[in-house]
């Protein structure tokens, strides 16, 4: 488990260089794991869930699974979150695959999983907020600009 995927790690800095240091080495750890583990039948994959709704998360904002959707009023992108049963089914889809070698030495997140799968998060959603984070947080979108009829299907998470 780690946090961010290789791609938006390698194309973004993460608050500082310990910190980034400690985000891509989790990813490397995958990656040189995959090339020892082949020969033996072995597959190792680095998973990153996107904004999760951990209970700090949930208690930050002073709000419960339940009442969630509150916390956007705070934070609006807080709306591409995902509960951590979604990441759960993600690792419980990928150890299910009879074709588990395909992701050896990738860097995946939760939301890419639920797309191959089809799993949703408890509500019915299939958040991709890793790639909510490239196309409209970081590229200075308003959460509140960017209404669910607008966004690809993927990035629907309402």
């Amino acid at each position: 488990m780690t946090d961010g995927t290789d791609e938006y790690n390698a194309t973004n800095y993460r608050v500082s260089f310990f910190y980034d240091l400690a985000k891509a080495s989790v990813n490397r750890i995958a990656f040189a794991s995959a090339h020892e583990l082949r020969p033996h039948g072995g597959t190792a994959v680095s998973l990153t869930p996107g904004w999760l709704r951990s209970e700090a998360m949930l208690e930050a904002y002073g709000v419960t699974e339940s009442n969630w959707r509150e916390a956007t009023k705070i934070q609006p992108h807080f709306a591409i979150s995902e509960s951590p049963a979604f990441v759960g089914r993600a690792v419980a889809a990928i150890a299910q695959d009879p074709d588990v070698s395909r992701w050896n030495g990738k860097s995946v997140s939760s939301g890419q999983l639920a797309r191959v799968y089809g799993f949703t998060d408890l509500d019915g959603s299939q958040p991709d907020a890793w790639r909510y984070v490239v196309e409209v947080q970081d590229a200075g979108k308003s959460a509140a600009v960017t209404a669910i009829d607008s966004l690809p299907a993927p990035l629907r998470f309402l």
